[in-house]
């Protein structure tokens, strides 16, 4: 009872343990039965009674889908019967004889957490094989393998039994870690079942396997959906296969993160001397962003590396952490043993500083200029006063001058070239050879940059005030493991720094989760909010938004990092009281939007659509025309439909297409030959493409009429155009223009007013009530029905009916937008499987005054491989936010892959540094890139050339913000690995800031913007 009068945690313990002691029934048994604790029965399954699967001969007269479909089959079976017999080992290998030993190695009690929930697991997998094993002996008749793994994979009982061993797997390794170091005979035993065993395999390897489980077969049920043709009757199962399995997954990955992220946040937690730092890191435990070793590296002057160190840098959302890693507790030392090729051995951590994330920033090589002007470096304060720049920096220092160099020598070639007489080494030949020199020492530099920007990661962190009391600052480089960590990295410390604002904390309202810690970036981050016009208009209302991704050529990969996702936003403003309608364009190269062009059309707008360049795929299907450049349609409210080139400077209207009625266009959708314009009397006109050219020809329109009332949305799918007229939506199949019917509504007053598709599904919103549906693509079944007003109690509106205004899906979430102003967001699967409603939903605390009038989504890709083959350094609009207008030397452009003309004649795609020069075609003489059959040995140089095109890319602005001459985004499908930037925008009336139970009311006569930013994946 002392020891409870203390109120210490160790006091209590003590208090615990020693009634144990005294009352025998609170003594723990050693001897529990596992199966009594969670009410599971140990069933013994005999292979003789029940059989593993066995697939028959493959029978004759198989088309090439149902052969690859039966090797498929053959995989899953393979892997399950390996991964039951990992199972398997682990109990009958381990689990048992360390039961069963005399003398005993470990107690029960000890063993019981270990092996924790793998008994349970061996069950689910014997049920599901014996399951696999019937269905496979009917394979050839039916076909069918979905359904058995919903039925498996669904209950409850899995994904709770996956769940508690997925959350016990870090504590499983360390106690195996602990019994290793100090039983001996545990060790001995585990080396020697290693030794035994034909694959050599530890026992870490084999635990591991349960959390792998699940994205094994969600792998081979994608290749299985893929090889089964539309209107197979595994189709439709194979689809909510595949999303039952995501789902299941993504919440196993999410546990085990957590768990993961306590156990590293908890050891450093032991090594951190400040009290108060160590007691916030236990208590918000659920607040790592993101942590990773990286390798600190110090430069002498002259650039050499003086010494380098691994460091473990701990991201906070509001400190970030540097801590020595301590090998020596990790590594054998005399008289330990060597345990870590049996199970992993996490290291123990010494801090070495930490920092107010605000005060942290990223600078690029060469752009110290940016920092504040009263900030001291101390590395350079004692060093004497001269021009120089050294380290990494030096080499951008360099370039400088070399580029100087290069405007002399180019004017002097200019001069020579007016000389009337002759004379010996002064003339254009040497001039000419003179400037072909810099250049190339010039690329030399480039690439020195390059290799010591993709990489490395320099974070200007505050130190103590000098004498004078003026702020230093000291840099700390870090070097990645590659390119994609540094971007992540860059992209995480901006983020977390959003997610400080008052309107991001919180900035969305969910149910609790039981307490559980959520993770970092959970939901979007608002970036902004911003007026869409700069006069107030009444009568002005927002019709929709749309995206055109196009890469800038000034912005470097640290930059794009932190900006939205690049291209340019076109904002589109109508109403019935207008008369005339406004796009408003905004550039999306910063943080934040900005505008660029505003156009004025004759009559209000009442649609956007985008229309890429088309891919070579694409083109191979339609008929040959040359360049299918991107574009932007625009459907105006006295029927006409204006195309504008979507990367002209001018953004001038190409072609106007018009109706013969003249009735307004309220939506607009495009295949790659057609583009689809829907009427308000109930017609759907398409128009095909110009014979030889890109453009939409007006001559061509054919009509369908879909009867009397308006076509609000159109969705186009494969081979089909899905129209809404009222509560009917009509299936037209684009080549024939016969039409399918589906009710999506009962009421015939009611109209389908918005449409998402994401995977095999498609999520509608009508005219009246707070109701969505979900529909299959295929065979039009009702798969889900929700209620938004549900998710809206949260927050007390005010309002007893929500209606449905606007509707998107962006990145695992499917966005719905309010007459009342609200956003809710839903999660739902990523994959191709059937995008049913997957969790709880959440209402942002973000909202505006009035409806929400659109969702616009915003993305952007850039290749991995791209980075890895063609690094790019970083020009002055950087990361760290500041900006060098008088220094455009270190600029990047995508070159496009089949870019006849891309640098060096090679063909090759990649991102290719560029840097600001008047023009090298201005020079005499040929063009550096002009093919020669002499340089070809020197290739891996010349790749890095430009052509005359690329110089006047230049000439236009040194601003990112303006409209610049870029390469359209590649196709999301070119590449497997990605990195993704992904931004969603909403439009209406006003901006207010919700709370629960109250809120704050903004501006309601203004059209707003609101951005919401999501963390790049990489």
């Amino acid at each position: 009872m002392k020891a409870a009068r203390s109120n210490t945690k160790d006091g209590l313990e003590k208090t615990r343990m020693a009634v144990m002691r005294k009352v025998s029934f609170l003594h723990r048994k050693d001897t529990i039965e596992e199966e009594d604790d969670a009410g599971y029965l140990d069933v013994v399954i005999s292979d003789v009674t029940h059989p593993p699967p066995q697939l028959s001969a493959m029978p004759e007269g198989l088309t090439s889908h149902q052969v690859v479909r039966r090797h498929i089959l053959g995989s899953i079976i393979q892997s399950e019967r390996s991964y039951l017999e990992s199972l398997r080992r682990i109990l009958q290998e381990y689990h048992r004889p360390l039961l069963e030993a005399d003398p005993r190695i470990l107690s029960p009690r000890k063993i019981r957490p270990i092996f924790y929930r793998v008994r349970e697991i061996t069950h689910c997998h014997s049920m599901f094989q014996i399951a696999l094993a019937s269905r496979v002996a009917e394979w050839d008749s039916c076909e069918k393998i979905g359904d058995l793994f919903v039925a498996s994979f669904s209950k409850s009982m899995v994904l709770d039994v996956y769940s508690d061993y997925v959350n016990n797997f870090t504590n499983a390794m360390a106690l195996i870690k602990k019994a290793c170091l100090s039983k001996p005979a545990f060790l001995e035993f585990l080396k020697k079942k290693q030794a035994s065993s034909l694959d050599r395999i530890t026992l870490y390897g084999l635990m591991v396997k349960p959390i792998q489980r699940f994205p094994q077969f969600i792998l081979l049920l994608q290749d299985m959906l893929k090889n089964t043709p539309k209107g197979h009757v595994d189709r439709l199962p194979l689809q909510l296969a595949l999303t039952e399995l995501e789902t299941l997954a993504e919440k196993l990955n999410e546990q085990k993160r957590v768990a993961d992220q306590i156990a590293e946040t908890q050891q450093l937690a032991r090594s951190v001397s400040d009290r108060l730092l160590s007691k916030q890191l236990n208590l918000e435990q659920g607040s790592l962003v993101q942590c990773e070793t990286l390798i600190e590296t110090v430069y002498g002057e002259r650039g050499q590396v003086l010494k380098s160190k691994e460091r473990k840098v701990f991201l906070f959302d509001d400190v970030l952490i540097c801590a020595n890693i301590n090998l020596f507790s990790s590594s054998p030392t005399r008289g330990s043993p060597d345990i870590s090729s049996l199970v992993p051995v996490g290291p123990k951590y010494t801090m070495k500083w930490s920092a107010p994330l605000q005060q942290v920033q990223v600078a690029e090589v060469g752009q110290e200029t940016c920092q504040g002007k009263d900030a001291v470096f101390q590395q350079n304060a004692s060093k004497r006063q001269r021009k120089s720049i050294l380290g990494p920096p030096r080499l951008y220092q360099e370039l400088q001058e070399l580029q100087h160099d290069l405007c002399v020598v180019e004017d002097v070639t200019l001069l020579v070239g007016t000389l009337e007489g002759t004379y010996q080494n002064l003339n254009t030949t040497v001039a000419q050879d003179w400037c072909l020199a810099l250049q190339r020492l010039i690329r030399i530099k480039e690439e020195q940059i390059q290799s010591a920007n993709k990489c490395r990661l320099r974070l200007q962190l505050p130190g103590r005030p000098d004498k004078s009391g003026r702020p230093v600052s000291f840099m700390v480089v870090f070097n990645t493991p590659n390119p994609l960590s540094k971007i992540s990295w860059v992209n995480r410390l901006h983020l977390a720094k959003i997610a400080q604002r008052e309107e991001n904390s919180p900035g969305w309202l969910y149910e609790e989760h039981e307490g559980k810690p959520t993770a970092p970036f959970w939901c979007p981050l608002l970036a902004c909010h911003m007026p869409v016009f700069a006069t107030k208009s009444p009568e002005r209302k927002l019709e929709a938004a749309i995206h055109n991704p196009v890469h800038c050529a000034l912005l470097g990969f640290s930059a794009a990092s932190t900006s939205l996702p690049q291209g340019f936003l076109w904002v589109a403003a109508g109403g019935e009281e207008a008369s005339q309608g406004q796009i408003e364009i905004f550039s999306l190269n910063r943080p934040v939007p900005r505008a660029v062009k505003s156009l004025q059309v004759g009559s209000a707008v009442r649609c956007l659509e985008y229309v890429p360049e088309a891919s070579p795929t694409e083109e191979a299907e339609a008929a040959p025309h040359k360049g299918n450049a991107a574009s932007i349609c625009v459907g105006l409210d006295d029927g006409r439909i204006l195309v504008y080139g979507s990367v002209d400077t001018a953004a001038q209207c190409l072609v106007t297409l018009s109706n013969p009625r003249g009735c307004p266009v309220l939506c607009l959708k495009h295949s790659p030959c057609f583009l689809f314009a829907g009427l308000r009397d109930g017609t759907l006109m398409v128009y095909g493409r110009k014979s030889g050219e890109d453009l939409w020809d007006p001559d061509s329109s054919r009509s369908v009429n879909l009867g009397s009332d308006p076509v609000r949305t159109l969705l186009v799918l494969d081979d089909s155009v899905w129209a809404s007229c009222r509560n009917l939506v009509m299936v037209v199949d684009i080549c024939s223009l016969n039409t399918q019917t589906l009710e999506a509504h009962p009421d015939p007053a009611v109209s389908v007013a918005h449409v998402a598709r994401a995977g095999g599904g498609v999520w509608m919103a009508f005219s009246e009530g707070s109701s969505i549906r979900l529909f299959h693509t295929e065979t039009l079944e009702l798969l889900q029905e929700i209620n938004i007003s549900t998710r809206s109690t949260l927050l007390n509106t005010g309002q007893a009916t929500m209606r449905v205004t606007s509707l998107l899906i962006c990145q695992g979430l499917l966005w719905v937008g309010t007459a009342q102003g609200l956003i809710v967001t839903l999660p739902v699967p990523k994959l191709e499987g059937i995008p049913k409603i997957t969790g709880k939903g959440r209402i942002s605390l973000n909202g505006h005054s009035g409806p929400v009038d659109f969702l616009a989504a915003i993305t952007s890709t850039l290749s991995p491989d791209l980075l890895k083959r063609d690094s790019v350094a970083d020009g002055p609009d950087s990361a760290c936010g500041g900006e060098d207008p008088s220094d455009t030397s270190s600029q990047e452009s995508l070159q496009h892959p089949g870019d006849g003309r891309a640098a060096g004649g090679g063909g090759r795609g990649g991102v290719l540094l560029r840097y600001k020069l008047r023009s090298t075609s201005g020079l005499p003489g040929r063009p550096l890139t002009a093919a020669a059959a002499d340089e070809a040995s020197d290739s891996s140089l010349e790749s890095l050339e430009h052509s005359v095109e690329d110089g006047s890319i230049y000439e236009l602005s040194d601003d990112p913000e303006t409209w610049v001459r870029g390469r359209p985004s590649e196709k999301d499908g070119r590449a497997k690995d990605r990195v993704v930037s992904a931004a969603v925008v909403s439009g209406g009336r006003g901006f207010r800031r919700l709370r629960e139970g109250a809120r704050t009311a903004g501006e309601p006569s203004e059209n707003v913007l609101l951005v919401w930013q999501l963390p790049l994946t990489v």
